[in-house]
Order: C-alpha cells, then sequence, then structure tokens
C-alpha cells in the first residue's frame, strides 16, 4: 500500500494549474457532499431510534481507509463526513428533494472539475487508478491541515 505521501504527491502531479486547483477546492468538496447526499437517500433501517443509511455504512468503511492512510486526515475527513451528514439531514426534513439537490451538485461540480483539467492540460487521477477518487478529498484536507501547521 502507498503512503499517504505518495498518494498526494502523485495526485499533485496534475493538479498544478491555479485556476485547476481553485476548481478542485471548491469542486472536491462539493462531490464528497453530493455522492453522501445520494448515498443518504438510500434508507437501510432504523438501529436504536436512529435511521441508519447507505451513506452511515459507506462512511465507516471510508473512515477505516483514511485511518490506515493517516490519522490527521482521517480525522478531519470524519469532521467534514459528520457535517455532510447533518446537511443532508437538514435538507431532507426541512427543504426535501435530497436526491435531486445531490445529483444537481454532483453534475455540476463534475462538469468543473473537467473543465479544470481541460485548463491543466492533463488527464484526471482517477483514470490513472480509481482510488485517486478517494484521494482527492485527502489532498484537499492535507492542504487545510498543512495550514494549520498540522502534519500529516
Amino acid at each position: 500500500m502507498k503512503s499517504i505521501n505518495e498518494w498526494l504527491n502523485e495526485y499533485g502531479e496534475s493538479h498544478q494549474n491555479h485556476t485547476n486547483k481553485i476548481v478542485h477546492f471548491i469542486c472536491v468538496p462539493l462531490i464528497f457532499f453530493s455522492i453522501v447526499g445520494l448515498l443518504y437517500s438510500v434508507k437501510i433501517t432504523h438501529l436504536f431510534g436512529f435511521e441508519i443509511t447507505l451513506a452511515h455504512i459507506i462512511l465507516v468503511i471510508l473512515a477505516i481507509y483514511y485511518f490506515l492512510l493517516s490519522l490527521p486526515i482521517a480525522v478531519g475527513m470524519v469532521i467534514y463526513a459528520a457535517f455532510c451528514l447533518m446537511f443532508c439531514y437538514l435538507i431532507e426534513y426541512n427543504v426535501g428533494h435530497l436526491l435531486a439537490i445531490s445529483a444537481l451538485i454532483f453534475i455540476v461540480a463534475w462538469i468543473a472539475q473537467f473543465y479544470g483539467h481541460d485548463i491543466e492540460g492533463k488527464k484526471p487521477s482517477f483514470l490513472k487508478d480509481i482510488q485517486f477518487l478517494l484521494i482527492g478529498p485527502a489532498w484537499i484536507m492535507s492542504f487545510l491541515l498543512r495550514k494549520m501547521n498540522i502534519s500529516i
């Protein structure tokens, strides 16, 4: 298994252009949220009075993956995932249409991502290795952690 630094360095190779970086800093968190929203729309069961969705299950698995790579990134991703779950709950029960809102965000953010890569002149990393779809959010989180002087 590659180290987190190896993953991040390789991911960063196709994310050098300033505009592409800005697009990614906006769209990667939006895509992550939209996927949580799509998965949140799939209800599994109730446990101890709480509704369990496919998002809860997938996010536990994802947290394990991130914990295997880096404790600080995992903690940051768990906090962001919790925020996403809370926001999904608020949208679903106060606004409605979580599935449609999530799908729209997903489509628009991916169009922007491909636009950013067109500007960059490099293909998205996930075309080389699908795991880069999980590294993108970690790459954003690593940047935020470094800004707070937290080593990954």
